[in-house]
């Protein structure tokens, strides 16, 4: 999931805040490293969610862009440096958001936005990538199962 600095071309797959950010779904499998490099030939970066609004945007693309049944994970910007340690009293466990595609995403998020489908490996000696988990079981209030997973 890649976030967008302007509006794409009216082509490509892609939902946008108003006067906010816009984020685009890709099917590929691939590594983080992939990921980051296909954001980067867009001209953008991997998705970042910093409030209730940008996820709710992000679950709807990737909710349409995932194939159903099976569970899905789509590479976001969602990265801990081997220099942090994971933390389990912060929602984001120690992760921060590694780009924002040319915007400004906060650090901080609220703690309703973290959901971890697995608790993240405790460690504070190596580099670590999460996604963006979606299950095809609806959550409580319609839409998909979310969660973040290494």
């Amino acid at each position: 999931a890649c976030a967008l600095g302007r509006p794409p071309p009216q082509r490509a797959a892609v939902r946008c805040l108003a006067g906010g950010p816009c984020f685009s779904a890709h099917l590929a499998n691939g590594s983080y490293a992939d990921a980051c490099s296909a954001c980067g030939r867009r001209r953008s970066g991997l998705a970042w969610v910093s409030g209730e609004p940008e996820l709710r945007l992000l679950l709807g693309l990737l909710a349409e862009a995932a194939p159903r049944p099976a569970p899905s994970l789509f590479w976001v910007g969602l990265k801990r440096n081997a220099s942090a340690c994971t933390n389990e009293e912060q929602p984001l466990r120690g992760f921060s958001w590694e780009s924002a595609g040319g915007g400004s995403a906060s650090q901080e998020v609220p703690a309703a936005l973290g959901r971890w489908v697995t608790e993240p490996v405790r460690s504070c000696l190596t580099t670590r990538c999460a996604g963006l988990h979606l299950a095809p079981a609806a959550a409580p209030g319609g839409g998909p199962s979310w969660g973040w997973k290494e």
